[in-house]
């Protein structure tokens, strides 16, 4: 099976680039499945239904959230109704929606997804993300219940991210980490067969600060005192994230390629 995963998608210049670049990607690299994690896509904070709407019609399977799922507050409901929408697994006790859900590609083959918040360096402790996806993932095992599994770690540290892809080698086809909007170079398949990215970047422009236009951030930086709010960067974007071939027997990934397409970053591609 041929799976894409695209890192967070920042503001109106990710959201332009999906609309314009994924249709034919998806059909030039004959792609099986697709997730995407828009969890920035309104205006860098949460997701809209009619911006889910757009990556959806792109040609995104799954879209992804993160530790902002629920800042823009129609996705309390929405998420609930489009069972498309993953959450994080270990949001809330009593969050909307659901974190982890078995979906079909358009063979018929089960592919599974799960995203998970991690604890390090976040603004809020959340539910032990270890034991939670553990859980989850008991009943579905690779190469029978499903084909393939993708696990979106959405974490701050990388130590937590690369801990959780050995904690998930053999288990999970894919586990590739967000949130931090900058890509990692570190893409491998480890021991068990598992697929692993530290960080998987963002759908957005690159020539900013982590998505957002510079001038703020950097007077921040520089003065410790804010003028303004923060605004999405919205020149080109770059497309960031990874490829990942695997064996329908198996679950197993059989193949890893990083993903850099359009705007400013060195390009990469299956």
């Amino acid at each position: 099976m041929k799976i894409l995963f695209l890192g967070d998608v920042m503001g109106r210049a990710g959201r332009q680039a999906i609309s314009d670049r994924l249709p034919t990607l998806r059909r030039d690299w004959k792609l099986d499945f697709v997730v995407v994690n828009g969890e920035n896509a309104t205006n860098g904070a949460g997701l809209s239904e009619a911006h889910a709407k757009l990556i959806f019609e792109a040609g995104a399977d799954v879209v992804t959230l993160g530790d902002h799922a629920f800042d823009q507050k129609e996705m309390l409901s929405y998420c609930e109704r489009e069972t498309r929408i993953i959450r994080p697994l270990n949001f809330a006790k009593d969050a909307p929606g659901r974190g982890v859900r078995v979906f079909e590609d358009h063979r018929g083959r089960r592919v599974l997804v799960a995203q998970i918040l991690g604890n390090v360096f976040m603004k809020r402790a959340f539910e032990d993300p270890f034991g939670y996806i553990d859980r989850a993932l008991k009943p579905f095992n690779l190469g029978g219940a499903v084909q393939a599994a993708l696990v979106d770690v959405h974490c701050e540290a990388t130590s937590e991210k690369m801990a959780m892809g050995h904690f998930l080698d053999g288990r999970a086809s894919i586990v590739v980490g967000t949130h931090t909007h900058v890509p990692t170079g570190d893409a491998m398949i480890l021991p068990g067969g598992t697929a692993y990215l530290t960080d998987a970047g963002m759908c957005g422009d690159y020539h900013s600060v982590i998505g957002m236009e510079k001038a703020e951030p950097l007077r921040r930086f520089v003065t410790g005192m804010a003028k303004g709010r923060f605004n999405p960067a919205n020149e080109d974007a770059t497309l960031s994230g990874l490829y990942v071939e695997t064996d329908d027997a198996t679950g197993k990934a059989v193949r890893i390629e990083m993903v850099r397409e359009g705007g400013k970053l060195q390009q990469s591609a299956p």
